[in-house]
């Protein structure tokens, strides 16, 4: 790792400006672990974001996770006035030369977005200097730098915490519920499941529609129980620590912080076969990650119960590369690699 670099101020410390506030409750703990594992390294300062910091601040790299929020507004009065703030934070990186740093935790710009939105992340898109890769299986540009960084696990985060012991035929979905994450899909298989079987969707709806959706679709099944509301982290871990089988049928899927979750419990997972979830299958070793190809339905999940049912004592899954002190040092070198190839663009410009 480079030691030998240029400071854009006297002091000894290299500031990392994040595109993410103060931490609340509902944070995503990927960002406070991020944030910490940081604040570990000597030299190294972190700060949470705020329009008047990112603005007038002084920082060596601007790192922005999912830019999408910054443009984003609860009315479009709020809303326009997030984008201009975008725009006067772009020209401000632009004229300071400050590098910008993205984690790709999304392959593709967020459907239903504007016109004026989708403009300003492909600006934002455009003046990023280096690219984070959460897995191999992210796509990669000649003309873009890249790290890549796994995605840490969540063992330390949760671990002090209870777990319950697994209740027999539980399955059950957490986290975040969006029309892509396929809850629908799991309350129609899971009904036509016979049997001493039951499901537990926990997690908040992005709408009051998709709740109503979900409620119509379990009336009439005791067996299913509908936790529809945000879960703080000890009740996050009660529920996925009673499953016998979390399952987490989502549509589209590249990077999984729910997976790391259930693995990180120590809980076997069900999930749509790719590339990017074999791949984590084969590093947790086997009896932890199953994989199901086309739709979900009710000889999935009861095939799948019974192999997991089956299976004996196993060793837990192996998440030694996702340790998060690693991940805090590759981070590091990430945004030295990002300021270095800033520094080299400006020399050849200086030169002609």
């Amino acid at each position: 790792m480079p030691s030998n670099r240029r400071r854009r101020r006297t002091n000894d410390s290299f500031v990392v400006q994040q595109s993410f506030p103060v931490p609340r409750p509902t944070t995503n703990p990927y960002l406070v672990m991020l944030a910490s594992s940081l604040d570990s390294i000597a030299g190294v300062t972190v700060r949470n974001f705020t329009w008047r910091g990112a603005l007038l601040g002084s920082y060596d790299v601007f790192h922005v996770h999912w830019p999408e929020i910054l443009v984003a507004g609860h009315s479009p009065l709020k809303a326009l006035v997030r984008q201009a703030l975008t725009v006067l934070l772009l020209l401000r990186l632009a004229v300071t030369r400050t590098p910008i740093v993205r984690t790709l935790h999304n392959l593709e710009l967020p459907s239903g977005i504007s016109g004026r939105e989708r403009a300003l992340l492909r600006l934002f898109e455009r003046q990023t200097d280096l690219f984070i890769r959460l897995n191999p299986e992210t796509p990669v540009r000649d003309d873009r730098q890249y790290a890549l960084i796994p995605h840490g696990h969540y063992r330390d985060w949760f671990a002090a915490y209870p777990q319950r012991e697994s209740v027999e035929g539980r399955f059950v979905y957490f986290g975040l519920i969006r029309r892509y994450k396929g809850v629908d899909t799991l309350l129609d298989a899971f009904r036509q499941l016979p049997g001493d079987v039951s499901l537990h969707a926990a997690g908040r709806p992005s709408t009051v529609e998709r709740a109503d959706d979900l409620r119509r679709r379990a009336a009439g099944d005791d067996r299913i129980d509908l936790t529809l509301e945000f879960l703080d982290d000890g009740r996050l871990v009660d529920t996925v620590t009673q499953a016998s089988l979390v399952v987490l049928p989502y549509t589209e899927m590249h990077n999984s912080g729910g997976a790391l979750t259930a693995l990180s419990l120590c809980r076997p997972v069900l999930l749509p076969a790719n590339p990017v979830n074999e791949r984590l299958n084969a590093e947790v070793g086997p009896g932890w990650v199953y994989q199901y190809h086309g739709a979900l339905t009710p000889e999935v999940l009861a095939t799948t119960l019974a192999e997991v049912a089956s299976r004996g004592p196993i060793a837990p899954p192996c998440l030694d590369a996702r340790e998060w002190r690693a991940a805090g040092l590759l981070h590091y070198s990430a945004y030295l690699q990002a300021t270095n190839a800033q520094a080299i663009r400006q020399l050849d410009a200086a030169r002609g």
